[in-house]
Parts: structure tokens; sequence; C-alpha cells
């Protein structure tokens, strides 16, 4: 089981930008599927993209297609998430997680603490 740290988040005007980072722990990282969820107050919290263990699927929520970009580089057991043109409705804490496959269905063995992400309008 991997042990998962987020960082990035913080506070930015509508229209701007953030990279989130998720860094993990373990050799079993290049081995697994990877996802970035997120909860905003009140709601449940919902998928915004995932990548397969070697980087060659990607998947994303209708909300982050054309503005989000998922990635990983497994020698640093880190996955990224750029987000461009933010949205005030993307403000939300964020979440990654280790998946058994990449998709929005599949269920996530491991947690990282989540990083706030707030959009000003």
């Amino acid at each position: 089981q991997v042990q998962l740290v987020e960082s990035g988040g913080g506070l930015v005007q509508t229209g701007g930008s953030l990279r989130l980072s998720c860094a993990a722990s373990g050799r079993a990282f290049r081995f697994i599927a990877m996802g970035w969820f997120r909860q905003a107050p009140g709601k449940d919290r919902e998928f915004v993209a995932s990548i397969s263990w070697g980087g060659s699927a990607t998947y994303y929520a209708d909300s982050a297609k054309d503005r989000f970009s998922i990635s990983r580089d497994n020698a640093k057991n880190t996955m990224w998430l750029q987000m461009n043109n933010l949205k005030p409705d993307d403000t939300a804490v964020y979440y990654c997680g280790a998946q058994a496959r990449p998709g929005p269905s599949s269920p996530v063995s491991s947690w990282g603490q989540g990083t706030q992400v707030t959009v000003s309008s």
C-alpha cells in the first residue's frame, strides 16, 4: 500500500492556474493507476482525472476536459494535476488516490490527506 501526500493547493483568481502534486512512498507506485478526486463543501467526493500505471492512458471528468492535465513520473514517485482556466466551481479539497485501474468507477485503495483549492470570482 502506498502513502500519498498532496501539495500545491492555494487561492487563485478565476482564470488562473495551479499545479497539484501527489508524492507517493514505496516502489508499488509505478505499478498502480492513480487518480485525482475533489470534494466541495456539502457535496460528495467526485472523480476528476486518472492515469494508468505507465502514463499512456488518461481519463477526465467532463468538467476537467480541455482545462486540466494529469501526468506522472514513476522515477520520482510523483503525479501532477495541471489546472488551467480555473473557475469558482473548481473550489474544493483535492485528493489523490491509488486505484485498481484508471477510470472514474475504479475503487480507491489509498487516499492522501487532501489539498485545498479556492478560486475567487
